[in-house]
């Protein structure tokens, strides 16, 4: 097993050898993906308000009986 720095200069030069085999997305795929992301989260966000609103509406409705 390596020790010291000569295993740290192993470990980054197999990790430039692998980011050079990655195939990075155009700049179009690129905002494809981050729309749809952001879109997602929207929907997941307004989904998530309006079932903590009728939770609330429901516990204060109980409450009040």
């Amino acid at each position: 097993m390596k020790k010291g720095f000569s295993s740290s200069f192993g470990f980054f030069k197999d990790s430039y050898t692998e980011l050079k085999k990655v195939k990075w997305p155009s700049r179009k795929e690129l905002t494809s993906y981050t729309l749809v992301t952001v879109g997602t989260i929207a929907v997941v966000a307004i989904y998530f308000f309006l079932l903590d609103l009728g939770i609330s509406n429901l516990v204060r409705f109980i409450m009040d009986l």
